[in-house]
């Protein structure tokens, strides 16, 4: 078992005092504002989606504009110290808030500009996916993005981005086509294929270790209504299930992604729920889905047509702020029965009912590019395994790690050993090593070029080459 380890802790600037000048000097630069503990608003904005991260920082920076996150990056570099960047807070590790130091949080910057002629949106560094997906949809066009419609897009488009339209657009950092980007000299820098092309390779996939992106521009696609929604099954039929989903699911068509989920009712009722989204021509999506929804009687099958915004907002109720969370994550390179049987032992001794194992196959375009084309790797995984522990209770904190980490342990032999960053803890370089793959020596050159004093390194951290 890994030993694992609290970075944002681990590398906390003792609390120093900036100096009342300092803070005076840094608040009037601001358009937005500037919190110290004590002030109204300080502990709801320190507060993330994981319950049991709770960090005090000695600052908060509430950025309204580039300018302020340039100030903000000026004033931590100046005192050495180690800024938390916080964009939708969904960081399970925790990386979005720090102990002691400098909090510089995207969050009021909520800006969305859509160009439906060309097909691209602009979303500022606290754009959620259920805002962009607001204004998009608007026009019968989306990007890809995640599972749940509070989370960030900078955060999961940094780390590579999964979501319903993997299968038929690509991972969402695919369809980025610019970045807004302050470095940690203060640079306001615009990357993209044409400019600083460096910068954008590892911006898509390699995380916030590159600086902070203020501004993303996607490609949008024409997506309107979907065919999606759940099919329950009861959890003595798991096996069954589960087997059949890893027969179906990768080779379904590119217009239909899917996933399987080990989970608990809101009733208390143990279930293996088969999720699925297809985003192409709806009688043609009736039959592609068929298969998924009467291979065996179900228990409910709620799959219909449905805007792809209330798609997006499937999972939310599932994976709510304000609970305790612990994630483990692997990349499997095979699904056989013995692989099976452990998902569905472990799923049944999960300590709280709150807690869902989820299995995805990501063929389609998202494997058609090249594992070098972004700095996200894992293109050729056939499926990925998520360990979602969530709990309410502090009692049962060593619990719930523990039943994660006895999973984790019991699913490895079928790993391909690569994890996927944005499900990533805090559990040693040789985890990142592993969600970086074959891309993390390029992404240290990257990291040397635009952060050589390891400026951002409250992240899944690429260290400096040299």
């Amino acid at each position: 078992m890994e030993a694992e380890v609290d970075v944002a802790r681990a590398h906390a600037p003792a609390p120093a005092a900036a100096g009342e000048a300092a803070l005076r000097a840094l608040r009037g630069s601001l358009r937005g504002d500037l919190l110290v503990p004590g002030d109204p608003g300080y502990d709801e904005a320190r507060r993330v989606h994981n319950a049991l991260v709770d960090r005090r920082p000695a600052l908060i920076v509430r950025c309204a504009a580039a300018g302020d996150v340039r100030a903000a990056v000026l004033f931590a570099r100046e005192r050495g110290w180690h800024p938390a960047v916080r964009g939708g807070g969904h960081s399970v590790a925790g990386h979005s808030v720090c102990d002691g130091g400098m909090v510089i949080d995207l969050s009021p910057m909520r800006g969305v500009r859509v160009d439906p002629a060309a097909r691209l949106a602009r979303a500022e560094g606290g754009v959620t996916w259920g805002e962009l997906d607001r204004q998009t949809q608007a026009f019968g066009l989306a990007t890809p993005g995640g599972i749940v419609s509070t989370t960030g897009v900078a955060g999961l488009t940094l780390g590579g981005g999964v979501g319903w339209l993997v299968r038929r657009h690509g991972l969402a950092c695919d369809n980025l086509v610019a970045a807004e980007v302050v470095t940690a000299g203060g640079e306001i820098l615009r990357a993209s294929a044409d400019e600083h092309p460096e910068l954008f390779w590892a911006l898509r996939g390699g995380g916030g270790n590159f600086g902070v992106v203020t501004a993303f521009t996607f490609r949008l696609h024409p997506v309107g209504t979907v065919l999606g929604g759940m099919v329950l099954y009861p959890r003595g039929r798991a096996r069954e299930v589960l087997r059949f989903y890893r027969d179906f699911a990768p080779g379904a068509p590119d217009a239909l992604t899917t996933s399987a989920g080990l989970l608990t009712s809101p009733e208390g009722v143990p279930l293996v729920a088969l999720v699925a989204c297809w985003a192409g021509p709806l009688a043609e999506g009736e039959a592609a889905l068929r298969p998924l929804r009467t291979f065996a009687p179900p228990l409910a099958d709620g799959i219909g047509p449905l805007p792809f915004a209330r798609m997006q907002r499937l999972m939310d109720e599932a994976f709510p702020p304000g609970r305790r969370n612990y994630w483990k994550s692997d990349f499997l390179r095979e699904l056989p029965d013995a692989a099976v049987d452990a998902v569905v032992e472990h799923a049944a001794r999960a300590p709280s009912p709150h807690t869902a194992v989820l299995l995805e196959s990501y063929t389609g375009a998202a494997a058609r590019v090249a594992h070098d084309a972004t700095a996200y790797p894992h293109r050729g995984a056939p499926y990925n395994l998520h360990l979602f522990a969530a709990w309410t209770d502090p009692a049962g904190d060593a619990g719930n790690v523990r039943w994660a980490r006895e999973a984790r342990e019991a699913l490895r032999p079928f790993s391909t050993g690569g994890v996927y960053v944005n499900f990533l803890g805090d559990e040693g370089e040789a985890r990142v090593r592993a969600a970086y793959g074959a891309n993390h020596a390029r992404l240290a050159r990257a990291k040397r070029a635009y952060d050589p004093l390891n400026l951002f390194r409250r992240n899944q951290n690429v260290r400096p080459e040299g």
